[in-house]
């Protein structure tokens, strides 16, 4: 698995509420662009809908200093699903049938490994699951 150069660096902020604040507003300009759902189309699976349905569910049965440690990598994110042509890890998941999770790796601009989430669900949905940096 190739990881995807990203040219956008981790989100500023020193304390939970800055990071929150800055990642938050990014989430907002994607918001701005539909009335419906949020959504960003993703070069890997051919301009598809890639929809935050899951993400902030997810985001929010963490604790605080593990949701800071994930938002600081939004924007490198959010670049990576648009523009990363690069294969993913995939698999299938036993106990749902057709579901698919993807893994894609990425690099930010200051040369940190971060890993992106995406389901696909039994109708061919795409959702941004997670993402988080290396251990």
């Amino acid at each position: 698995m190739i990881p995807y150069q990203a040219r956008s660096k981790k989100v500023p902020g020193t304390n939970y509420g800055e990071v929150m604040r800055n990642a938050f507003g990014l989430f907002d300009e994607i918001k701005k662009k539909t009335k419906r759902r949020p959504y960003v189309r993703s070069a890997y699976f051919k301009k598809e809908k890639v929809f935050f349905d899951y993400f902030r569910e997810h985001l929010f049965q963490k604790l605080p200093k593990e949701r800071m440690r994930r938002l600081k990598y939004f924007k490198a994110a959010v670049e990576l699903v648009r523009f990363s042509r690069n294969d993913p890890v995939s698999k299938t998941s036993i106990n749902k049938g057709k579901e698919v999770v993807y893994r894609f790796s990425g690099l930010t601009a200051e040369k940190e490994l971060f890993f992106v989430q995406i389901k696909e669900d039994k109708r061919e949905r795409k959702y941004l699951m997670s993402f988080f940096p290396e251990k």
